[in-house]
């Protein structure tokens, strides 16, 4: 007999076998020898409390072993098999890529970016401010935006089995196990670029293909309905069917897509700045002790506040990470954080962001559905200008920012271009940098210590979401007017997330497949 037991533990009670064993006996009024198997399943930090405790969800096996695991899948040969054209290799795509597979169907990919190991290299020159390859950046590459990423695999999703399934397929390419049971999972920048190479390793070995440096350059249609895609080297694709799965920092796609006619809609999205704290700091506040000891994990924070009718929260908290260049263009600054998975570093930074509406973006013309990437792109040179043309970041104490004077000085940390000082408060967009202002102070009044001069802010925090979604039908996953062409992931603006582009992914193979053979999935 299988049951789930909820207990709550001391931090290093958790690792206690003999002790976890006892107490299951207890809630369940058996003896301990009937318990012939037990494993956690779900794992949660309660810091609430002085006394932190950790909230354990686990599944107890009474006088019987468990069947096979559930979540299964195999990758037989596709290589002769009916293709489909994908373009963009991150969460969406790849996983997009493995389902038809599954499905008897050969996926080809086309990534305008190169491979992990050569995107390495690319990556290293931002830092040491000697450029940016449009084509290889931390936004486009194997593996897309995520790679070089914190690797989060939090999703709002519903479809408990879906999460579940893309868990078990990132396990099952080199994840840590660490991912089956937490909470708020995550992989971490050091792991997660293994875990793609052996994702490409499975696609080919099973006769799909992979296309680097293959960047589109034209959609083509016919009758409302698409034909083909022409690259970058001049040649032309001609498909049957295409899932575009291009992540929304490529941006020269949505003008394709709009001069090919090719219909868009605006979206809301949100921007900032990246906030940065010492990670022992954070810990503090939140576990409300000097320090957190050996048991307890890098301390994580949300904050989600209302000022003048907008929201402004917390994005992408990346406790004992570092703060990265994430502009895909000459001219552009951007900034982005990333943890590796032991979340050992010395800082914690998330992003703060203003939620950006349609209606807040009339004055930038009369193009609506491109506003929001005109505003992204105005607030980034903008950036790139006070950095002095440079991959330094302008950079401000929080304290500093919210009282509206200059930084003489910037604190130590772990943006590796460097920092200047600079006076955001003076350049950020009014609407944004208000709001900012009035969310900090919120958010210092909740956290006493947050607002310290320890704190600082760089700019500029751009790339949260597309602004912009590639309307598709609702049950067919097809655009709304033109046939065969299958948006999908965060670019299409139907996702938001690794595990989440993952599902939509595959929810989009599945209805391509269904297209081809005529028979659903």
């Amino acid at each position: 007999m299988k049951q789930l037991v909820s207990i709550s533990v001391l931090p290093w009670q958790v690792m206690d076998e003999s002790f976890l064993k006892s107490e299951i006996s207890s809630y369940l009024k058996i003896p301990e020898e009937k318990i012939t198997l037990f494993r956690i399943i779900r794992k949660s930090v309660d810091a609430r409390n002085r006394n932190v405790r950790f909230n354990l969800g686990i599944e107890v096996f009474v006088d019987e072993l468990p069947e096979p695991d559930p979540v299964s899948f195999r990758y037989d040969w596709v290589g002769n098999k009916p293709e489909v054209a994908i373009v963009g290799t991150g969460p969406a795509g790849l996983f997009a890529a493995l389902r038809l597979i599954e499905m008897g169907i050969k996926p080809v990919l086309f990534e305008r970016g190169r491979d992990v190991h050569n995107r390495k290299r690319d990556i290293a020159a931002i830092h040491r401010n000697e450029g940016i390859n449009p084509d290889s950046n931390y936004g486009f590459g194997e593996g897309g935006a995520g790679t070089f990423s914190d690797g989060k695999l939090y999703t709002r999703s519903k479809k408990k089995g879906d999460v579940n399934r893309i868990l078990h397929i990132l396990h099952a390419h080199g994840a840590q196990a660490d991912i089956l049971i937490e909470a708020h999972s995550h992989i971490g920048t050091n792991v997660l670029p293994r875990v793609i190479e052996r994702i490409r390793q499975t696609i080919e070995t099973a006769g799909g293909e992979i296309h680097f440096q293959s960047r589109v350059t034209e959609f083509i249609t016919e009758a409302e309905r698409l034909k083909g895609i022409r690259l970058s080297d001049g040649s032309k694709i001609d498909t049957q069917a295409l899932i575009l799965a291009t992540g929304h920092s490529a941006r020269d796609v949505y003008h394709q897509l709009r001069q090919a006619g090719i219909h868009l809609e605006a979206k809301n999205f949100a921007v900032g700045v990246r906030v940065e704290h010492p990670q022992a700091l954070i810990d503090s506040i939140q576990y409300h002790r000097s320090d957190r000891g050996q048991y307890l994990p890098a301390a994580t924070y949300s904050f989600t506040e209302q000022v003048d009718g907008r929201g402004v929260y917390s994005f992408c908290m990346c406790p004992g990470g570092i703060i990265v260049p994430a502009a895909t263009a000459p001219g552009q600054m951007v900034v982005n954080g990333m943890s590796p998975s032991g979340r050992n570093g010395k800082f914690a930074n998330s992003g703060m962001v203003v939620e950006v509406r349609i209606d807040d973006l009339k004055k930038y013309g009369h193009h609506r559905e491109m506003a929001g990437l005109k505003f992204q792109e105005d607030l980034e040179k903008r950036s790139f200008q006070m950095a002095g043309e440079s991959y330094l970041a302008p950079a401000q104490r929080l304290p500093d920012f919210v009282d509206g004077r200059l930084s003489q000085t910037l604190p130590a940390g772990s943006y590796r271009p460097g920092t200047t000082p600079s006076g955001l408060h003076q350049w950020l967009p009014d609407e944004i940098r208000g709001r900012l202002q009035q969310g900090f102070l919120q958010m210092g009044r909740k956290a006493r210590g947050f607002l310290t001069n320890e704190a600082v802010l760089l700019a500029v925090e751009s790339r949260t979401s597309s602004p912009i979604r590639i309307p598709r039908d609702d049950e067919t996953f097809e655009h709304v007017k033109v046939k065969r062409l299958f948006p999908c992931g965060e670019g299409a603006g139907y996702s938001g997330g690794i595990v989440s582009s993952a599902i939509d992914g595959e929810r989009c193979a599945e209805k391509v497949a269904a297209l081809i053979s005529g028979h659903s999935f």
